[in-house]
């Protein structure tokens, strides 16, 4: 599936018994740590799809975990299945607590979340569920674009058959204009098409109130959205751009770019603003012998 040669896997525990598959990509020994980027991914995926971007991460200085979110990849759960509501928030506290356990003391914590790993960790943040020192938002799925027959399922179904898994409606194809990176994720066996009742309306309410927040942001956060987004509405990710302090949250639109900024074919772009806001936010360390 993906070569492991230079990140670990290893699996946690949460309070349910459930198991959480973790990635660790470390820094070559005796390397500067700059800080620790904690990646949580999106819908129907897994997190070993985001070696790339942890290999730009290792070259900066910052040291990455990851971990398949419940009911994905390598972790415990049906296939696009929410056991309750707050499972993906409760998932992700217990990760930011083990990764600043294993990070460095006075280093700082940075989440990264891509489309619903966005909505995900931008909920987080907004709820103050944990302090992080910094948040990367990748095509965050804040407005999921639900036409008026969805709206009307959604506010049915979640509480007669929540655990009714139907196809997700996302269609691979606009994940990328890379042909290549569209055939490894249809043939990637840890990718599903999935989702339940109870997650669907976890994220189609999770999007309007992480929005609703905006205004009242005071972590700094890195916004990217693709303005050709076909799996999520760009609309989303420009609402809580106009509404949040401009000293706080940098937003930068790729208007050419479909869904996965850092998997399409000309990524430098995307690589270089994020480089940028990290060197800016926290500067290489100086190490004195």
């Amino acid at each position: 599936m993906f070569d492991t040669a230079d990140f670990t896997l290893t699996a946690y525990t949460a309070n349910d018994g459930e198991n959480l598959a973790v990635y660790d990509w470390p820094l070559a020994e005796g390397s500067a740590q700059r800080g620790t980027v904690l990646l949580v991914h999106g819908l129907g995926e897994h997190a070993g799809r985001y070696h790339a971007v942890a290999q730009h991460l290792n070259a900066w200085g910052f040291a990455v975990r990851a971990y398949d979110q419940y009911g994905h990849g390598q972790s415990g759960g049906p296939r696009g299945g929410l056991n309750h509501d707050m499972r993906l928030l409760d998932d992700l506290a217990d990760m930011v607590d083990a990764t600043r356990a294993r990070t460095p003391e006075g280093l700082p914590l940075v989440l990264l979340g891509h489309s619903m790993g966005g909505l995900v960790a931008a909920r987080f943040v907004a709820m103050h569920l944990r302090p992080v020192d910094a948040l990367v938002l990748s095509s965050p799925a804040l407005d999921p674009g639900l036409n008026a027959v969805q709206k009307v399922l959604l506010a049915t179904l979640p509480g007669i058959a929540p655990n009714l898994r139907i196809h997700n409606g996302l269609n691979a194809q606009y994940l990328s204009h890379d042909p290549a990176v569209v055939a490894a994720y249809q043939a990637d066996p840890l990718c599903h098409d999935r989702i339940s009742a109870r997650l669907a309306r976890f994220i189609a309410d999770g999007g309007p109130a992480a929005v609703a927040r905006a205004a009242h942001w005071n972590v700094p956060t890195l916004l990217m959205w693709a303005g050709d987004d076909r799996l999520v509405q760009p609309a989303g990710s420009a609402a809580f751009a106009a509404a949040a302090p401009p000293g706080v949250v940098q937003s930068q639109c790729f208007e050419t770019l479909w869904h996965e900024l850092f998997n399409e074919q000309n990524a430098a772009p995307v690589f270089a603003v994020l480089h940028q806001w990290l060197a800016g936010h926290f500067p290489p360390r100086i190490v004195t012998k």
